[in-house]
């Protein structure tokens, strides 16, 4: 499989369009895919689990390549479903994909994935191997420490994911593809459409919902739309400094030049428009921020901290990341929910499990700078979980002095800083 891919990769540098694609999926690409699948998931509107796919392996994979060949495979309606959302009494929707979709699509992704990274901009971290969010947010405090910029734009793309125009995302695969079966079978999954309670919804913009491959897809659609633009015309423009980073549909634009800040907002706003998508006008704003406006106190918010400039005891101007307001709030709601539907639990795997989130949490949140924010989460937890293990005694009799004894031999895992550099 990697001998095949990297060979994709490798003439991906020296030809300029892709030619022959589709051999790629093949009984040894779908293999490797089948197994990196997880067990006992969610399934589509097939009902067919890895366990149940996996027992006549040999003949299923042959019989899909067979029907591939021959354009008979079309892919399903992906399932949807919905979910609490994390921090709110509303539902979340969740596309589910049925199995040998999965398994197309996942071949199709690390194809993509291979034409597109020696292309994409280094200015793009979401959703690419060996890229982070917290690359992503080291990338912004770097520029805005060591470069003169003075102005953010902190633009938000509408329902990005759902609005991506499907004849924009052919015509952009074609600059770099020309393999016409490949092609054919992404537009099958851009417009295989979405079974909710028994009734098909066809889709004629978005990527595929819950699809492997909507990621590098939506990837490729920013590509061209945002970065290629911003790089090769609007920062050509600039007499001062300019910049962008991009974590999948959210990004950060930083100028040194007022005006050419307030440029690229409305020319942003058009170039969207062209392609489909809407600039959320009340969720983005432009501010004088950096080392020469502090006296402004501006705060943005990027990956989920807000961004805020100090000046050190030393003098020095440094960049201040914490958890988010919003998202310290979602937080707690969500861990209080939590909680009070896992209540009855022993006390001891109650507090295991209340271990493992907040280790997840400080793993994201634990940058230089932030302890205090998480040591307040923490001492929320540590108060919501009284709480609830006094609700469970009806004589409501939980006193400190005996909690702290519970928490003593269960102990709540401490604050954990895990980016000093970042």
């Amino acid at each position: 499989m990697l001998t095949g891919l990297n060979r994709i990769a490798e003439k991906a540098k020296i030809h300029p369009k892709q030619r022959e694609l589709i051999h790629l999926i093949n009984e040894t690409t779908l293999k490797e895919v089948h197994r990196k699948q997880e067990k006992r998931k969610a399934t589509g509107i097939d009902r067919v689990t890895k366990e149940e796919y996996e027992i006549n392996i040999e003949e299923n994979i042959k019989d899909l390549i067979e029907r591939m060949k021959k354009l008979q495979y079309r892919p399903q309606a992906v399932r949807r479903v919905y979910i609490p959302k994390a921090g709110s009494d509303k539902m979340r929707p969740l596309g589910i994909p049925a199995y040998e979709d999965k398994l197309i699509q996942g071949v199709m992704a690390e194809i993509l994935e291979e034409i597109y990274e020696p292309k994409f901009y280094r200015n793009s971290y979401g959703f690419r191997r060996n890229k982070s969010c917290h690359e992503a947010i080291k990338a912004v405090k770097e520029i805005v420490e060591k470069t003169n910029i003075g102005y953010i734009v902190d633009a938000d793309i509408e329902s990005f994911f759902d609005n991506v125009d499907h004849k924009w995302m052919m015509t952009f695969l074609k600059h770099e593809i020309m393999d016409k079966k490949f092609l054919r079978y992404i537009g099958r999954f851009l417009r295989m459409g979405i079974m909710e309670y028994g009734k098909k919804i066809e889709s004629d913009k978005g990527t595929p919902q819950g699809g492997i491959i909507s990621p590098i897809l939506a990837n490729v659609y920013l590509h061209y739309v945002q970065d290629d633009w911003f790089e090769r015309e609007y920062k050509k423009k600039c007499k001062g400094e300019a910049y962008l980073i991009r974590y999948a549909d959210d990004s950060v634009a930083m100028f040194e030049k007022k005006e050419e800040a307030e440029r690229y907002y409305e020319e942003l706003k058009e170039r969207m428009r062209k392609f489909g998508l809407k600039i959320q006008e009340e969720k983005s704003k432009i501010i004088k921020f950096g080392k020469y406006a502090l006296k402004e106190k501006e705060t943005f918010d990027f990956l989920g901290f807000t961004h805020k400039g100090v000046r050190t005891k030393q003098g020095k101007y440094k960049l201040l990341r914490l958890t988010s307001k919003k998202k310290q709030k979602s937080k707690k709601e969500a861990v209080k929910k939590w909680l009070k539907e896992n209540m009855h639990e022993k006390t001891a795997d109650l507090i295991k499990k209340i271990n493992q989130k907040l280790i997840g949490h400080y793993r994201y949140y634990g940058i230089a700078g932030n302890r205090k924010r998480m040591d307040e989460f923490r001492n929320y937890i540590i108060e919501e979980l009284k709480r609830v293990l006094n609700r469970r005694s009806q004589k409501a009799n939980m006193t400190w002095e005996r909690y702290k004894k519970i928490i003593r031999y269960n102990p709540i895992v401490s604050v954990k800083i895990y980016y000093q550099t970042v």
